[in-house]
């Protein structure tokens, strides 16, 4: 096909067509950005959201008030003295004695405080086989994990004096070490092994190296980017380590995407016997536009974490939003200048029989000639045209069926004992302390605000609550008060029953807000005394998330149908790609709850069913996945859209658009897959379940979405895929980039004769 003069619109085009022509300058702008972006999050430093503005509901007000007044709570640790069988009680005198032993060596560490005795704090279990030794440990809550080492030594070394006793530390710094020793290193290793992953998928993608290479830079450098802007953004919205390791994540997906759609058609073009300006410049009209209204639509979509007011949430998903949009810039910006830059070269480093030049070589002198595409989906889609509506049926109806166990979601933030099960001894630690004390491993905290804590009504409110809370059913005791008269208030520890079962935990929560306070502290003016802890976080944390996923499906809904509808001039595109991807997130939805609530095949992913997803994770999928999913599907009608323009039917259209974008969508897609795939070979079941979510619904969305439903939906719909009515034409025009209509080919059957299959 001859090199005629060919015309491009746009922002991309011009945007690439300006790098291509200024190379070296279009490179140090973004290597300046780069710099600059880090030296500004150096200097600015980053601020984190604090532990109260996490919370919400009223354990966000307790939070609020001990902050207001300068308590900083200290880290808890419980050591359990249990017999190991029925004949031993708490009053023998063995048991005193190792009772004895552990209050004088933790002591003797001098990293803890205010040690109580069981025999003191009346915490012995009803059958008298269990004790707790309960102190805090010095210094600042947060770092205590650090310091309590000494703390555990110390209770082992009782532990092996006292041989026919359980001896066991749980609590907040114990925790926190075990958890920083077993999974902290877990975490950098799956974050650090995704680069060389998708490096190595791109290597069997494009067979050359530097291609390869080309999109992991540029991913790596918006990530740097977005890490320095974080810095600075986070003193308006503060930040958190979570939110860092989501735009990982997001940064490493959408960079990668996003120079695959470019380096794929350049190349296309001058393997079409285009000379490279042209090749870039007609990359930079079709793939350029299309990232740039896919990274919109992302955007978008992450936009809609801001609308849930919970401080996390908000971080991860601005987080998200900046590293799309850098990613976005780089690609329609530096990623020409570098393909400028390289021309030819960027085929260095070729990998024999990957490399699709030396494919073409090897077919001419065999006679044959190779297309573009992929003959996998170049068969599928004779199945799928030939039979549209059959196709659309069993595609659909198998994802609806698969889809159905999400009617049945329970969400819920995950104990100790289902995020870990028995991968750790400190879950039996817990487990033993939970069923000899229900709920004194996590007792509810009543924060409680009075003028004067020591007026005689609201000491006789504190008593009358403490009483009613055991007498009511909510609590077994013991109930533990602290006052603080300097600074009126005073903490109220409630043990709850049913310890470490959310569902009958949360009732006694209910029964300690409705019933007791009200009946008690509530009848005293002036008195504040709002109930936190982590039961009563997680109701509040579930109470929040609720009210929010109307208003957040909403907008990314929406917003990512108005710009698919100005993006393609169609009425019928926009509303089969809310559709479509609505189904995938279903589907996804439905594997979820089948294999980690309900445990179908859970072993086949090294997991469990614990009878939850966690809470987060719905909301969080959501509007990942909508995001992302939109980057196939804008690439992918882009491709059918220009083919129909230049004057192909539907049908030529939707072949051609599949099959020519199989390779880059598919290497796109087992990229994530193999992303995400790390992150569900994590212990926590809460990773578990992000990791296996994401990556089977991107697999979902690559082949039964993509290569099924959204042909079988389009040759079905046929011109009605393009229907725009009158009264809408005076939208502004977004659409899709498109060269100069060129003849068109010989007619030629649907199926695609003779491709390879790529990657």
């Amino acid at each position: 096909m001859g090199n005629g003069n060919t015309r491009v619109r746009g922002v991309a085009a011009r945007a690439g067509g300006w790098s291509a022509r200024h190379r070296w300058a279009a490179v140090g702008i973004w290597v300046l950005f780069v710099v600059v972006a880090m030296g500004l999050g150096s200097v600015a430093g980053r601020v984190d959201v604090k532990e109260s503005d996490q919370l919400s509901g009223e354990t966000h007000t307790a939070a609020r008030i001990l902050e207001d007044a300068g308590i900083d709570e200290p880290a808890s640790e419980t050591v359990l003295v249990q017999a190991k069988d029925d004949g031993t009680k708490a009053t023998d005198p063995a048991f005193r004695a190792a009772v004895t032993d552990v209050v004088k060596a933790v002591e003797g560490t001098g990293r803890v405080t205010d040690v109580a005795s069981p025999y003191d704090t009346k915490t012995i279990s009803k059958d008298g086989r269990s004790a707790l030794v309960q102190f805090d440990m010095r210094g600042d809550a947060d770092t205590a994990g650090e310091r309590v080492e000494p703390v555990l030594d110390a209770v082992q070394d009782v532990q092996e004096d006292h041989s026919s006793l359980r001896v066991e530390e749980i609590g907040g710094a114990s925790m926190q070490k075990t958890f920083d020793d077993a999974f902290g290193s877990d975490f950098q290793q799956a974050e650090f092994s995704a680069v060389p992953v998708a490096l190595g998928i791109l290597l069997i993608a494009f067979g050359a190296l530097v291609a390869a290479l080309l999109p992991v830079a540029l991913s790596i450098t918006a990530i740097i980017a977005t890490m320095g802007l974080m810095g600075v953004v986070s003193h308006l919205v503060p930040m958190s380590d979570t939110a860092n390791s989501v735009m990982l994540l997001v940064g490493l997906a959408v960079g990668v995407d996003y120079c695959l759609f470019y380096l794929r058609r350049e190349r296309e073009e001058r393997m079409a016997g285009r000379d490279p300006e042209t090749a870039l410049r007609i990359a930079a009209a079709t793939s350029g536009r299309a990232i740039v209204v896919s990274g919109v639509t992302v955007c978008v979509a992450m936009a809609g974490m801001l609308f849930t007011g919970i401080a996390e949430f908000k971080a991860m998903g601005l987080a998200s939003l900046m590293v799309v949009a850098v990613a976005m810039v780089g690609s329609v910006t530096v990623l020409p200048a570098l393909l400028s830059l390289l021309g030819e070269r960027v085929e260095k480093g070729r990998i024999p029989y990957l490399n699709p030049e030396a494919k073409q070589r090897r077919a001419a002198r065999k006679g044959r000639r190779i297309e573009d595409g992929s003959r996998f989906w170049g068969a599928v889609l004779r199945v799928v045209l030939a039979r549209p509506a059959v196709s659309l049926v069993v595609a659909a109806g198998a994802l609806l069926a698969i889809a159905a166990p999400a009617l049945g979601m329970k969400t819920q933030n995950l104990t100790l004992d289902q995020e870990f099960g028995d991968s750790l001894p400190i879950v039996a630690t817990y487990n033993r302390v939970n069923d000899a004390f229900p709920g004194g491993s996590d007792p509810a905290e009543v924060v409680v605000k009075a003028k004067d804590i020591g007026a005689p009504e609201v000491r006789s409110a504190l008593d009358d609550f403490r009483e009613r809370a055991v007498s009511s059913g909510a609590s077994r005791g013991p109930v533990e008060v602290k006052v603080d008269d300097a600074r009126n208030l005073a903490l109220v520890y409630v043990p709850l029953v049913g310890g470490s079962d959310l569902d009958k935990a949360g009732a006694s929560l209910d029964m300690l807000r409705d019933e007791v306070r009200p009946a008690t502290l509530g009848k005293v003016d002036g008195v504040q005394a709002p109930i936190t802890g982590q039961v009563a976080g997680s109701k509040d944390f579930n109470d929040q998330l609720a009210g929010a996923v109307v208003p957040v499906f909403a907008f990314v809904v929406v917003f990512a149908f108005v710009l698919m509808l100005l993006s393609f001039r169609s009425l019928t595109v926009a509303i089969t790609s809310i559709l479509l991807n609505l189904l995938s997130v279903g589907a996804a939805y439905g594997i979820l709850v089948a294999v980690f609530q309900h445990g179908w095949g859970a072993s086949l992913v090294g997991a469990e069913g614990v009878g939850a997803i966690i809470t987060w994770l719905p909301l969080f999928l959501f509007v990942i996945l909508f995001g992302l999913s939109m980057d196939y599907h804008v690439f992918v009608v882009s491709r059918i859209r220009e083919a129909r323009l230049r004057g192909r039917t539907t049908r030529e259209a939707i072949t051609h658009g599949v099959v020519t974008t199989a390779g880059v969508v598919t290497s796109a897609a087992v990229i994530m897959v193999a992303v995400f795939a790390i992150f569900g070979t994590l212990s926590m079941q809460s990773m578990k379940q992000m990791g296996v979510g994401l990556a089977a619904a991107v697999l979902i969305d690559a082949t039964i979405i993509r290569g099924v439903l959204l042909p079988a939906v389009m040759a079905l719909l046929g011109e009605r895929n393009w229907y725009f009515p009158k009264w809408l034409r005076r939208l502004p025009d977004l659409t899709h980039d498109e060269s100069d209509p060129e003849p068109v080919a010989p007619a030629r059957p649907a199926a695609v004769e003779g491709e390879t299959v790529r990657l």
